[in-house]
């Protein structure tokens, strides 16, 4: 038996060779649409979800996890380690950590020998997913619970995400973005960005560019001036922007010295919020 395993939401956008790799058991989030719940990443797909979207109309929603799904994967963990920790979204955005923080009493019920930590990132995304790689990292390494929690706290400062959308008008219906209602009726012909911070907990309005080049160097220079010139972590992200995404993968590449550097597609859950067109960049710096 291993010391600890790694459980997370379905929002944290980890390429799935690194979530099989490393063990990582990702609790889905509920999608609804047209009166059916399907959840994320099982039976609906991000192709699926930005077809659905493009559509604008009758679109879908998502909900939290429930409590049981949450007891259900510290059972089935609960099985293969001593100790879990569960590393979840934003809770400025989200019940899930609330709702991980329920299913974490009822589960001491049942496993009461087992340790579980909830753990609320304060972030979104890759940023999410580099701070659940690194606790697998470590929880791989051996590492028992409380050393797995203080390599996450650790990484949580140091993670970011930036985004071009290619409107507003989907995370202002949601309530997603805080500020969002002041831009999103005015936000004709323009592909604004937006940046998430742990230490703001929140996803916030960054700049108005009018065109996807000049969002793109945004994005680039937000980027630059964390860095720093210090090496950085990457992940890139698109939700049914599969060419461009590309072209930023490799634009990363030779403009920063990436240590790492992955390629993913937003989650439904994730695209049901953004909608279609995004293109992001999830840093650990």
């Amino acid at each position: 038996m291993k010391k600890t395993a790694i459980l997370t939401d379905s929002t944290c956008c980890l390429p799935p060779e690194l979530v099989k790799e490393y063990g990582i058991r990702l609790v889905p989030l509920p999608i609804i649409y047209r009166e059916k719940t399907y959840f994320d990443g099982v039976d609906i797909t991000p192709g699926e979800i930005y077809r659905i979207m493009r559509k604008r109309q009758d679109l879908p929603t998502t909900s939290t996890p429930s409590a049981g799904s949450f007891l259900e994967a510290y059972r089935e963990a609960s099985a293969e380690a001593e100790g879990i920790v569960c590393i979840v979204l934003t809770s400025l955005q989200s019940k899930i950590f609330e709702i991980a923080c329920l299913g974490r009493e009822l589960a001491r019920e049942t496993i009461p020998d087992t340790r579980i930590e909830v753990i609320d990132s304060r972030a979104v995304a890759g940023a999410l997913g580099f701070v659940v790689l690194e606790a697998a990292r470590a929880a791989a390494r051996g590492c028992d619970a409380s050393e797995v929690v203080r390599i996450a706290q650790e990484t949580i400062p140091r993670v970011g995400l930036v985004a071009m959308l290619d409107t507003l008008w989907y995370l202002a219906r949601t309530g997603r973005i805080a500020r969002a209602a002041a831009w999103a009726g005015n936000l004709l012909n323009v592909k604004p960005v937006v940046e998430h911070t742990t230490s703001v907990g929140e996803t916030t309005p960054a700049a108005r560019p009018r065109t996807q080049r000049k969002a793109v160097e945004t994005m680039l220079k937000l980027i630059e001036d964390r860095a720093n010139g210090r090496p950085i972590r990457v992940m890139v992200h698109h939700a049914d922007e599969l060419e461009e995404a590309r072209k930023l993968k490799e634009e990363m590449s030779s403009r920063f010295s990436c240590e790492e550097l992955y390629f993913s597609e937003f989650t439904p859950g994730m695209g049901v919020h953004c909608g279609p067109g995004v293109l992001a960049i999830s840093t650990y710096i």
